[in-house]
């Protein structure tokens, strides 16, 4: 009877399991675009959604959305949906401004897709190999790009495609999956050895090459958690003096690493005395300007696509070197200020239990704890969430992981933690 439910054809047309290959494939693709191209996400996404979508186990689906992992993805879009009510945005803006919490939607499809299909490892290879490629481009550029016969441009050393954050965030999430990788398969010496070589180079991009320094941060947070899902109190102090260690050779060997994290300091306090137009002193600014407006409207916000508006209304004339600004650069503060502090708790909420649901669950279960852990370190200073490949980085390793830490935990007989 099993075999007959997934061979039965689609519309007379196509066989299920031929769809499911299709649409695993298509997850594939999109993960693979991820680096590289936000017009080609935009197509993987699209083709993906409209060949999951037959395929998909509906019992199932109903169950992890009925769970917290899978479930708040669609209440924050809800939520969203209900702000267009009370906002004050032209109509456009106010739909516009729906779509990055829509694409939170995708996280319980696929979900519910790898919980089924054998090839969601794959998915997570194919954005480690993807972003390898990236990093030997990278390293090309960063050296040869600015010969004259180099046919490779690039915008900034070492940034072949993107932007800095975007690339120094993917290689944060691909050397800490390449570690634990690393760490499963020690039996086979000479392969973790490679990976771990791998997971170094990596590394040494961000400090020496491109530094993001979202990205500094991450790591030292993605490195304590590391080192706790040690078994032992001597295997996670091991690893936290090793981390330390590299981390002292980084600072000494790179002085545009010391450059970009001392800086901080010197921005604001350039900004403070001398008005100078820095980063983290504009930072500053935006942030103070968006707890006075979320503090005028605390329970339900300005309503969703107001962000821009009002924002810009309420930075004018503050500081003449934050002029126009549109937004905070705090995923909080861009969802505080449009749906309130109910908003906030949601998305709060949301990565909580996206993290219990990672707790524990092998190697995938650490590549979607790294990726929330990222996304809730890097949403400080950033609308992480909202950011295209940032956004979609988090639907897809969420999703796969997470419909893979269900898969082991259904195999194991597991009562379900999403």
């Amino acid at each position: 009877m099993q075999q007959a439910v997934e061979t039965k054809p689609l519309a007379g047309v196509i066989p299920r399991a031929r769809l499911d290959q299709i649409a695993d494939g298509l997850a594939i693709a999109l993960a693979v675009s991820l680096p590289w191209s936000s017009s080609a996400t935009s197509i993987f996404a699209a083709l993906w959604l409209l060949a999951v979508l037959p395929t998909l186990d509906w019992a199932r689906l109903r169950e992890i959305v009925l769970s917290p992992a899978g479930g708040l993805p669609i209440v924050f879009t809800l939520l969203a949906l209900l702000g267009i009510l009370w906002s004050q945005a032209p109509f456009g803006d106010r739909f516009a401004s729906v779509v990055p919490f829509a694409r939170m939607l995708a996280i319980p499809l696929l979900m519910c897709q790898f919980v089924r299909s054998p090839r969601g490892p794959l998915v997570l290879y194919a954005l480690l190999a993807s972003c390898t490629v990236l990093l030997i481009l990278s390293y090309w550029v960063y050296a040869f790009g600015g010969a004259a016969w180099n046919p490779i441009p690039s915008k900034q050393p070492g940034v072949p495609v993107k932007d800095y954050i975007v690339q120094s965030g993917l290689f944060t999430i691909c050397a800490f999956a390449l570690i634990e990788l690393a760490a499963g398969l020690w039996q086979r010496r000479g392969l973790a050895i490679g990976l771990l070589l791998l997971s170094v180079a990596f590394l040494v991009n961000i400090a020496m090459v491109v530094t993001g320094r979202t990205a500094i941060l991450v790591i030292g947070v993605l490195l304590v958690l590391f080192a706790l899902r040690r078994s032992s109190w001597k295997t996670s102090a091991a690893v936290l003096a090793a981390g330390i260690v590299l981390a002292a050779i980084a600072w000494a060997a790179s002085p545009y690493l010391r450059e970009r994290v001392t800086g901080v300091i010197t921005e604001v306090r350039d900004y403070q005395n001398m008005n100078a137009a820095t980063s983290s002193g504009q930072r500053l600014e935006l942030w103070s300007n968006a707890i006075k407006l979320i503090a005028r409207a605390p329970v339900i916000g300005y309503g969703t696509g107001a962000l821009a508006a009002t924002f810009r209304d309420a930075t004018q004339g503050d500081r003449s070197i934050v002029p126009n600004a549109d937004n905070p650069h705090n995923q909080t503060f861009t969802v505080g200020i449009q749906l309130g502090l109910l908003g906030v708790a949601v998305l709060y909420a949301l990565w909580l239990w996206h993290l219990l649901l990672f707790r524990g669950g092998g190697w995938a279960g650490w590549v979607g704890m790294v990726v929330v852990a990222q996304s809730v370190v890097g949403s400080m200073v950033n609308s992480y969430l909202f950011d295209f490949t940032p956004g979609w980085t988090y639907v897809v390793c969420v999703g796969v992981a997470g419909g893979l830490v269900l898969r082991q935990n259904t195999a194991a007989g597991v009562t379900d933690r999403a």
